[in-house]
């Protein structure tokens, strides 16, 4: 085995043990996707996304993050609730927990420690949501798993319940194989979803999805659409629930899991009686700061009048 392989088993492994359940390699270079990633924005299904129209190509390129980039560590780690038997919620499960940008970042930082102990000429930057960069895509290149009709990244017994971080390194390290996508004709996500909005060619039409509609988007939501929210009040977990993929998976990483508030056990009544002080309060250290007070509101007002409708 040449020093190569060696450095790349080295660095997966201290990966690990800096808390990641899944981690694979990819090349910095140009990434499939670009073109259907410009075909999906053609057609206007970002919404109000509108940043995901800017550095395109920056996107599919993580060489241009990093000065010297050769390989992208991609890292994941699970989030399905301990029980194995998964339960929709007003708060989407990933949702219920510490804010995973906190976490992940932190564990990047640690590693990057590490790696440079490792290797005194390391040099590299960590991602989590923080800048334009095709995670999924990335993901699956480097054989974390492989992105699945609804859209989502399923990594084998993890499911889609996965969290992404990447690190954008001038080590050179020996590349993953992508994994063949398992999922064949099963269309469960598809007639899961409550508003039609997935193609099931692993494209997402924001503008109807759920999750889209009670975190990005501003203002009110169509009438037409309001409805199928159900009781939902942030994201959906909708066509995750019914993956067979998402089916006894283990419990995911205990750290994230941990609700810092306790709002996954706050009722819709509740939600509604608080003022913005309370909303702060409740919501300190989660996810759901970003949504904002109003359309948090907003949302609870819906999934309140959906409740009296049964």
């Amino acid at each position: 085995m040449n020093r190569s392989h060696d450095l790349t088993n080295t660095v997966k492994e201290l990966a690990q043990r800096a808390g990641f359940a899944r981690v694979g390699v990819a090349g910095a270079g140009v990434l499939a996707g670009e073109k259907v990633f410009r075909d999906w924005l053609a057609r206007g299904w970002q919404g109000e996304m509108d940043y995901l129209a800017r550095s395109v190509e920056k996107r599919f390129r993580p060489e241009s993050l990093v000065s010297g980039a050769r390989s992208v560590l991609c890292l994941a780690v699970g989030y399905a609730p301990a029980g194995g038997d998964p339960q929709p919620g007003p708060i989407a499960l990933y949702a219920r927990g510490m804010d995973y940008h906190k976490v992940l970042a932190r564990r990047c930082r640690r590693l990057m420690d590490d790696l440079r102990a490792l290797e005194g000429g390391f040099s590299g930057r960590a991602f989590v949501d923080s800048a334009p960069v095709a995670e999924r895509s990335l993901a699956a290149e480097a054989g974390v798993g492989w992105i699945g009709r609804n859209g989502c990244l399923i990594a084998p017994a993890l499911g889609s319940f996965v969290l992404l971080a990447e690190i954008v390194c001038n080590m050179e390290l020996v590349p993953d194989k992508p994994l063949a996508p398992r999922c064949g004709d099963c269309d469960l996500c598809l007639r899961a979803c409550p508003t039609t909005a997935l193609a099931g060619d692993g494209l997402v039409d924001a503008r109807r999805c759920i999750s889209y509609l009670t975190i990005e988007h501003r203002g009110p939501i169509a009438m037409e659409l309001a409805p199928n929210l159900g009781c939902r009040v942030f994201g959906c977990d909708a066509c995750q629930l019914a993956c067979p993929f998402n089916r006894h998976t283990p419990a995911g990483d205990a750290e994230l899991a941990a609700s810092p508030t306790g709002l996954d056990h706050a009722g819709l009544a509740e939600m509604l009686a608080w003022d913005e002080a309370r909303w702060s309060a409740a919501t300190e250290g989660t996810t759901l700061r970003r949504t904002g007070y109003a359309s948090f509101l907003r949302n609870a007002a819906i999934a309140a009048e959906n409740s009296k409708k049964g």
